[in-house]
């Protein structure tokens, strides 16, 4: 465990190297990501590239794949000395908090040495290929597949949802190689390169305007044998183990994020102080009010993700228990943009189009995202309920049946 005087030195060295060498976040002009998307992709890059610079990217990671290797506590003070600043929030979720960990627990040692060392330089970015247009939540019902021919795999079928696929290099794909087997047990993680004979990526527009999420197509899409990522038919306990990344980094338990993102409500809880603020509302009792109630949301957040992960780290926790911090931050997600528009009143529902407004409403319509994007809180309570209650599962009528003979729509 580091000392408090190494914390207390790497701190200095944190803020004198920030204020020297990354740009300052505007308040008054945040990135825009309807009309500033084009180059969003490129500006992560420059920054991950600065970071990696000055000796700031992949706090965590081991040295001899390009990162830090310093414990958890270095990221905590990186992240507070941050907070000001323009980060490459793109690199921290989910290249090198979900995806990132999941090749250094399961990739060879040339996989490993090949990607782990490019995304931490920010030299490539990468996206998740899970979800598909017919599986809903049941990732394990994955009807992309890979079929062996030599030293290839020939991918055919669709995931979705992905963001920003069309701004990455590289996805981890899960998808079925043996269809005689339970579900469970015919998956196989792949690695694929995204701008590649074969994919095709369209994306898909959202109520916002925004074009973040992707859907993708594979056609007769030839796959190195050499990519697979842990071995080929136990995809699932490579997605399994992604899956925890995937709630850690969301709920904010990673020690692999990077930046703001970790600590949940900081950034919204300035943001509504401000409001409250512009609108010359800092005596309103109603105002004081919502501005308290997301102080609790923020002070309680933060408390159960340092909770989670001390119990994650000592074994008193069940691996599962990253679902605790996960639903949390969903359902915070949702009440505190109930909050901003609550306190934004008006200015919310009705601007001009010269202006720069109204992106509390649009978050309003688009509260419920928090409680979607990376694994939904139904399923983060169905794994706090089943695996760390040990409630009952629920009846599921293709357990144990080869997924060949599971029924399923004509259209799929």
């Amino acid at each position: 465990m580091a000392s408090s005087s190494d914390l207390k030195a790497y701190r200095e060295q944190v803020r004198e190297w920030m204020s020297e060498h990354m740009p300052r976040t505007d308040p008054e002009h945040p990135w825009d990501p309807i009309h500033g998307d084009d180059d969003r992709a490129l500006r992560n890059r420059e920054l991950q590239q600065l970071l990696h610079s000055g000796g700031f990217a992949g706090i965590c990671y081991p040295k001899e794949y390009g990162g830090q290797g310093l414990s958890i506590e270095y990221q905590q003070i990186f992240d507070d000395e941050s907070a000001s600043y323009d980060m490459p929030m793109l690199f921290s979720v989910p290249t090198l908090s979900i995806v990132g960990p999941t090749i250094l627990e399961f990739g060879t040692e040339e996989q490993k040495k090949r990607y782990i060392p490019a995304y931490i330089r920010g030299d490539e970015l990468w996206v998740q290929f899970l979800s598909e247009p017919s599986g809903g939540s049941d990732m394990a019902g994955a009807l992309t597949r890979a079929d062996r021919d030599g030293d290839v795999f020939v991918v055919n079928g669709s995931k979705i949802w992905s963001t920003y696929a069309y701004r990455s290099d590289f996805g981890l794909a899960l998808v079925r190689t043996n269809w005689d087997v339970p579900k469970h047990r015919g998956l196989t993680m792949l690695i694929i390169p995204i701008h590649h004979p074969g994919v095709e990526v369209q994306q898909i527009r959202m109520v916002d305007g925004t074009v973040e999420f992707c859907q993708e197509f594979f056609d007769d899409a030839l796959v190195p044998v050499a990519n697979v990522v842990g071995e080929i038919d136990d995809g699932w306990t490579v997605a399994t183990r992604l899956l925890f990344h995937e709630r850690a980094a969301v709920g904010g338990a990673s020690p692999y994020t990077s930046g703001q993102y970790r600590h949940g409500g900081e950034e919204t809880q300035n943001v509504l102080r401000g409001l409250v603020h512009a609108a010359g509302r800092s005596e309103d009792p109603i105002a004081r009010r919502r501005l308290g109630r997301a102080e609790v949301l923020r002070v309680v957040q933060r408390q159960l993700i340092e909770r989670v992960r001390t119990g994650l780290a000592t074994g008193y926790f069940p691996g599962p228990a990253g679902a605790l911090p996960r639903l949390f931050a969903g359902m915070a997600g949702v009440e505190r943009a109930n909050l901003a528009f609550e306190i934004d009143a008006e200015r919310a529902v009705v601007w001009n189009e010269s202006e720069r407004g109204g992106q509390h409403g649009i978050a309003y319509i688009r509260r419920q995202a928090s409680c979607l994007g990376g694994g939904s809180t139904e399923m983060a309570r169905n794994i706090i309920s089943e695996r760390i209650l040990r409630m009952p599962r629920e009846y599921a009528a293709d357990r144990d049946t080869a997924f060949s003979d599971v029924r399923r729509s004509r259209n799929v």
